[in-house]
């Protein structure tokens, strides 16, 4: 039993530090989450305007599918003068224009080129500190490790919370308040969804 208790503990603890400054800034998160509408954020939104160099835009072809990526040399020359980081994102084609969506948590972007006349129009959104890490918290336009990280997160929370109930178990003889405290957690939320959310 003892040895039982100690694997128990060894788990509690490494999960409570594999979680604890995840929970503290999904906590925090919860809270502006749940309070957005009072959290004033006047958005900053940078716009640039620039024309393709000849080279490039000559050497742009349509693709036949309707959804692609831009091509190298597009991205690297909007990366190199217009600090622009555009990956493997989808845009969209069509004969003379080319539209490429760049959501991100925190804000917005986009841009569109006129395959005509090589005008190029970019737009970046940023909505402040608190929107990028609302949007953290929620998975909001995030990439695919961010969602492994929360998968991983939530597994660990989950051990956290199994393994700290075995403890309570173990202790709650000593500690007559225990399940009625364990109770109030379970029961408060249901009473509140029956009473008030419909």
């Amino acid at each position: 039993m003892k040895k039982y208790v100690g694997s128990v503990r060894e788990w509690h603890w490494i999960s409570s530090a594999i979680c604890l400054i995840g929970m503290l800034l999904f906590a925090i998160t919860g809270i502006t989450l749940n309070h957005a509408a009072d959290i004033k954020a006047t958005p900053e939104i940078i716009t640039k305007e620039a024309l393709l160099p000849a080279e490039i835009l000559s050497a742009i072809s349509v693709p036949d599918a309707e959804k692609a990526p831009l091509p190298k040399t597009l991205r690297a020359w909007l990366a190199d003068t217009q600090q622009i980081e555009v990956r493997n994102q989808l845009a969209e084609w069509s004969e003379d224009e080319i539209y490429l969506s760049l959501p991100r948590p925190g804000g917005d972007a986009w841009l569109s080129m006129d395959l005509s006349s090589g005008e190029l129009l970019y737009e970046l959104t940023d909505r402040g500190w608190v929107s990028y890490f609302n949007d953290l918290h929620k998975g909001r336009n995030t990439p695919v490790i961010w969602s492994w990280f929360l998968d991983f997160f939530a597994i660990a929370c989950i051990i956290f919370c199994i393994t700290g109930l075995l403890l309570l178990k173990r202790y709650a003889s000593g500690r007559p308040a225990t399940w009625p405290m364990v109770g109030l957690g379970l029961v408060a939320p249901w009473v509140l969804i029956l009473l008030f959310i419909h």
